[in-house]
């Protein structure tokens, strides 16, 4: 029965890439000093009963190196999207001009690029646990092969498989988090 065994290695592969792209994501919402719409991906407004993100409210703009603007689409959500802005712990203070919301993106200062080197050290550790995970599933499907009669040395085989892969994987968290730590200290 457990001859046939096969570890299905692109399942795998794809949470393990489903891990990469979620840190790349809260990755793009770390402000550098740089004005990024994707900055306010993570922030959600309380908007017609749910929350909704801010590009679903209006348009966002970077029409300067330091600046977003976001145009709301209704007048009566510019408060509420201000708010949501004012409470998300960017660091940014809105400055209203009718329905279009401006975000002067401020130079960092040296301690914050600091904490925020931190916060991108803690996200990668984040998706080095996911992939760890992702890693105990797999050695756990081979250890059950291997208790319905999968052999040895193919059990060796389909882990060393296993261990290559979450290997590939954190040194690609390591590199991104090194690229992200770099953009984020640069002047």
């Amino acid at each position: 029965m457990a001859d046939d065994f096969e570890l299905d290695t692109d399942d795998l592969t794809r949470r393990m890439e489903g891990a990469i792209a979620a840190l790349r994501t809260e990755f793009a919402s770390l402000r550098t000093g740089r004005a990024s719409g994707s900055m306010l991906e993570p922030i959600q407004v309380e908007a017609y009963g749910q929350m909704t993100p801010i590009n679903q409210l209006g348009t966002v703009n970077v029409p300067e190196p330091r600046m977003v603007t976001i145009n709301v689409w209704d007048k009566g959500m510019v408060g509420k999207v201000e708010k949501a802005i004012r409470e998300s712990g960017l660091g940014i203070n809105p400055q209203l001009n009718g329905t279009i919301i401006m975000l002067p993106i401020p130079e960092l200062n040296e301690q914050r690029r600091k904490e925020l080197t931190k916060v991108a050290a803690q996200y990668a550790e984040h998706a080095r646990v996911a992939v760890r995970n992702l890693r105990r599933d797999g050695m756990d499907q081979i250890k059950k092969a291997k208790s319905d009669g999968l052999s040895e040395d193919d059990q060796k085989f389909w882990e060393a498989e296993v261990q290559e892969m979450t290997d590939k994987f954190i040194k690609l968290v390591d590199q991104t988090l090194e690229g992200k730590q770099a953009e984020i200290m640069q002047v």
